[in-house]
């Protein structure tokens, strides 16, 4: 072999082992993970499982057979009890009437399956890939299902449990197959649409019908049918009598998808559809046995248990965990006190009830009562009032939000101006003895957005302390300390303390209470602070039972969520409003109150809050269009209501509070603070002939006025008088309590002129 060839030889030999092959031929070793996996054993793998999933399959589909349907044999009533264990109610009762097909309108039938399952008459009866994402999401504990057919929905609604288990949707699946190969889709469609659950305790389509528009399932028109369709998806949230305006929004969006697709299918003309209106539907029509307190009580209930079943994982979505209360087996014990309850009820009737007469005054008719008692070391709902008669008045007015909470929002600015360590625009630290400027209409200073409200009858008070300002919760004060504090962390205080402030705009009207919240709401809020700031979120279920599932309930009792000294500074400040402003009427000589009014423009809702060391009460009364009246359902003026030319805070609120409190709160108590900060004031003398003049001195343009301060500055004086064992006597609506330094009568007439940047709160 010459050189030339030795040279190329040793060449090759190079790159066979480069290549990792032996120099003599051969295969090449391998080495590392390239031992384990090729391509063939991949492959092998991959159609082995696929094989053996397909074997597992078919076995399971030759075992499983489509059961015997199990809805209507296995409903039960649900037990609800007082904290003492006597019987509240019991409720479960299934509404259900099963119609035919045919006698359901066509299009009204189409309505469904263009709201979830468009390929319906195309498809199997199963959608696998929606199938396996919640076979998935099961495994690794996600809890959604999704994307199931209408054969799917109808064979878990009839032949199957909500329960989710793999095993579950395994069977599902197979049943599903059989049931599409076994009925018609005529016969699905109409199983499906008369075992699905509605809300308002309605079962199937007749029972809907019945429920929302008062008419028989043959005679829905189609925008109907695609309302009922439209529901299935959350009966609550979309349920018109209850819905938030989010809720509304989404179940118009929701038929608006339904009729559009129907459109799209070519079952519905483009031009009719064009022409649709949305077909709100009628009140509801509660069943019999849930009349005065009860049902209000129960629904508070129910609303608990069906969001822990789905927090919880036990129900795919809000409308099958109301199915599952609906299908009944559980024990519900509420905090609810038996006696504080009747208590409740009684101050209610004797204070406000019985001081209406709708047949002598119009406006007596459309006052609506809510109240929520709770104790605020445990958190425990101890009593509630919903309104007149759940069978009469549907909504609670207890927990409905759409009402202005008005001037009881006014603590939690200056919670926050605490927390935070606020300063005025001239530099000061805000305390309970900062002084500010009241008059009336001051546009406020260092805010992007202009806002000068009124205050209460348009009363300019000059100089005044923030103690004084809440007394007479002073519109222009609190505005003004909004901005110096910075709205941004006022709403964020606020939420910390349980208020809903998601999505409100940080813009200075909000100081006047314009935003939404309930009367259990409010009563958490002020629940916090007389916890010393640990966070209170208001619990009227102790604990719910039921042989197939354990529900936890969360702890009413949280963390700190704002110093004590912020907490308790609050309420030394708000025992000045009692013994001082405008919430004397609950004045007690030998209880602690703190305490708060609050009145929404043109007298919309009246508000008082407050609380001892043993049980906070929020009372709130609403203005509400008469029912059978063309105003039903809006929110309108109370004035003139009891005879009374304005509804306030201090007036039947205030009342109602005082009956309950004084008679439910056991034996006096002391407020624990630590605090130097607040009231501390002791009660202003009988009123004299001769008022002493107001502080005329303005506070200057660049700074807050501090050389001469009000003449009622906060000390530490305590009540002088000698205590007794008798509740308060004074009567708000007869003769209101005054003091030489007292504003004009507060049920005064005079209105409080429109805000462009808010509706201003009146007290």
């Amino acid at each position: 072999m010459g050189r030339a060839e030795e040279r190329q030889a040793r060449q090759r030999g190079a790159r066979r082992a480069a290549r990792g092959r032996p120099a003599g031929g051969g295969k090449p070793k391998r080495t590392g993970i390239r031992r384990f996996f090729t391509l063939k054993k991949i492959l092998g793998t991959f159609f082995g499982v696929c094989l053996l999933g397909l074997g597992a399959f078919v076995v399971l589909y030759l075992v499983i057979d489509i059961p015997a349907g199990n809805a209507a044999a296995k409903r039960q009533s649900n037990v609800y009890k007082y904290s003492d264990g006597s019987i509240l109610a019991r409720d479960g009762k299934v509404n259900r009437e099963i119609v035919d097909l045919e006698k359901v309108p066509k299009d009204v039938q189409r309505t469904f399956v263009a709201a979830e399952n468009k390929s319906f008459y195309k498809d199997t009866g199963v959608d696998f890939k929606g199938t396996a994402r919640g076979l998935i999401n099961t495994v690794s504990g996600k809890g959604k299902q999704g994307g199931s057919t209408i054969t799917q929905q109808y064979v878990k609604n009839y032949y199957l449990t909500q329960d989710q288990t793999v095993t579950r949707k395994l069977k599902e699946l197979v049943i599903s197959l059989k049931v599409d190969r076994e009925k018609s889709k005529d016969d699905i469609l109409a199983g499906y649409i008369n075992t699905s659950y509605y809300g308002r305790g309605a079962y199937g389509i007749q029972a809907a019908a019945q429920a929302y528009y008062g008419v028989d399932a043959s005679g829905l028109e189609v925008q109907q049918g695609a309302y009922l369709a439209a529901l299935l998806q959350a009966p609550s949230q979309y349920d018109w009598a209850a819905a938030t305006p989010t809720g509304k929004k989404l179940a118009k969006e929701r038929w608006n998808y339904v009729l559009d697709n129907m459109v799209e299918k070519n079952w519905l003309d483009s031009g009719k559809r064009a022409g649709l209106k949305f077909p709100v539907p009628d009140a509801p029509k509660p069943a019999p046995g849930m009349e005065g307190q009860t049902g209000y009580l129960v629904q508070a209930a129910d609303a608990v248990l069906e969001k822990q079943l789905v927090d919880q994982g036990l129900a795919e979505s809000e409308s099958e965990a109301e199915a599952q209360v609906e299908a009944g087996g559980y024990t519900i014990t509420l905090n609810i006190d038996k006696k504080k309850q009747q208590l409740l009820e009684k101050a209610v009737d004797k204070k406000l009830n019985k001081q209406l007469d709708p047949d002598k005054r119009k406006a007596d008719a459309r006052v609506q009562a809510g109240a929520a008692s709770v104790d605020p070391k445990t958190g425990k709902v101890l009593a509630m009032y919903g309104g007149e008669d759940y069978v009469k008045h549907f909504t609670n007015n207890a927990t409905r939000r759409d009402y202005q909470p008005a001037s009881t929002f006014k603590p939690l600015i200056l919670a926050a101006a605490l927390e935070n360590g606020a300063k005025t625009q001239s530099g000061q630290p805000i305390t309970a003895n900062t002084i500010y400027d009241g008059t009336s209409k001051r546009p406020v200073k260092g805010s992007d957005v202009g806002f000068a409200p009124p205050n209460e009858d348009d009363k300019s008070y000059g100089p005044v302390t923030v103690q004084k300002a809440m007394n007479k919760s002073i519109n222009s004060v609190f505005a003004q300390m909004g901005v110096d504090v910075g709205m941004d962390e006022v709403l964020e205080t606020a939420g910390k303390l349980g208020m809903d402030v998601e999505d409100l705009p940080a813009v200075p009207a909000q100081t006047l209470g314009t935003m939404g919240a309930s009367p259990l709401e409010m009563a958490g809020v002020y629940a916090t602070l007389d916890n010393h700031g640990k966070k209170v979120t208001p619990r009227i279920v102790a604990s719910v039972e039921h042989k197939d599932r354990t529900i936890d309930l969360p702890d009413a009792i949280g963390e700190e969520v704002v110093e004590r000294g912020t907490a308790d500074s609050l309420t030394s400040v708000l025992t000045g409003v009692v013994d001082d402003g405008t919430g004397r009427a609950v004045r007690s000589p030998v209880q602690d109150v703190a305490g708060k009014t609050g009145t929404s423009d043109d007298n919309k809702s009246a508000w008082f809050v407050g609380y001892t060391p043993k049980l906070v009460t929020s009372v709130g009364l609403f203005g509400e269009g008469a029912t059978g009246t063309a105003e039903q359902s809006k929110q309108v003026s109370m004035k003139g209501a009891g005879g009374l030319p304005r509804v306030d805070g201090g007036s039947f609120p205030a009342q109602i509070w005082a009956a309950y409190t004084f008679d439910a709160m056991g034996s006096p108590s002391e407020f624990d603070l630590d605090t130097s900060m607040g009231a501390a004031i002791a009660p202003p003398p009988e009123p004299t002939t001769q008022a002493p003049k107001e502080p005329t001195e303005e506070p200057s343009e660049t700074e807050d006025p501090t050389t001469k301060p009000p003449t009622d500055d906060p000390t530490t004086e305590k009540p002088t008088q000698t205590p007794t064992t008798e509740s308060p006597t004074e009567d708000p609506t007869t003769e209101p309590p005054t003091d030489d330094t007292e504003s004009p009568d507060p049920t005064d007439s005079i209105e409080i002129p429109e805000n462009p940047n808010g509706r201003p709160g009146r007290d």
